[in-house]
């Protein structure tokens, strides 16, 4: 056994004594009743378990849960599906998702929307020119498995939520070029 505090979207949780191949997933679900992240194919394939996890640095990534053991998110601050939405209102990702209605029977939705967010949350630190827009969302999306081929819908509403606020995230291409003849 091995105990652990975890910071899930800004609540602390711990100290908890854990067996240490307990997966983060079943902690989620089964300690915290966090049942958002959806146990897809058990081998971190489809990413339907995936979680923001938020660096000291003040950057953020995605990891499975599914085969991550509990113990290895000790000390570390993570984000589920369930922190999406702020005092009751769904973030502008999560209302796209449901404008164009990215997704059918749903099990892959956290996944894709914890991968959409750290897209943003980049994408705000690090625009990218509107002519690398596409090829950017599917970098960020295609690792990501959708059995009921919902893709083009998840990929549309991550879209338009950049292109809604694109001075956030997008650069002019001679924006660019000007920065690369600075360098």
């Amino acid at each position: 056994m091995t105990t652990v505090n975890i910071m899930i979207n800004g609540h602390a949780h711990g100290p908890t004594d854990v067996r240490d191949d307990l997966t983060m997933n079943d902690y989620l679900r089964e300690y915290l009743g966090m049942t958002g992240t959806k146990f897809g194919c058990g081998a971190a394939q489809c990413l339907s378990c995936a979680i923001i996890i938020d660096n000291p640095d003040g950057t953020s990534s995605t990891s499975p849960t599914c085969i991550v053991p509990a113990v290895s998110f000790d000390g570390k601050a993570i984000r589920t599906v369930e922190g999406h939405a702020k005092d009751g209102e769904l973030s502008d990702l999560q209302k796209a998702f449901i404008e164009h209605f990215a997704f059918q029977c749903g099990y892959c939705t956290a996944g894709f929307l914890n991968e959409g967010q750290v897209l943003l949350e980049q994408l705000t630190k690090t625009p990218v020119a509107r002519d690398d827009l596409e090829k950017t969302i599917a970098d960020a999306l295609d690792s990501h498995l959708c059995r009921c081929t919902g893709y083009i819908k998840y990929h549309e509403a991550v879209r338009d939520v950049i292109l809604a606020d694109s001075k956030r995230y997008l650069v002019e291409n001679k924006e660019l070029n000007l920065r690369a003849t600075r360098k």
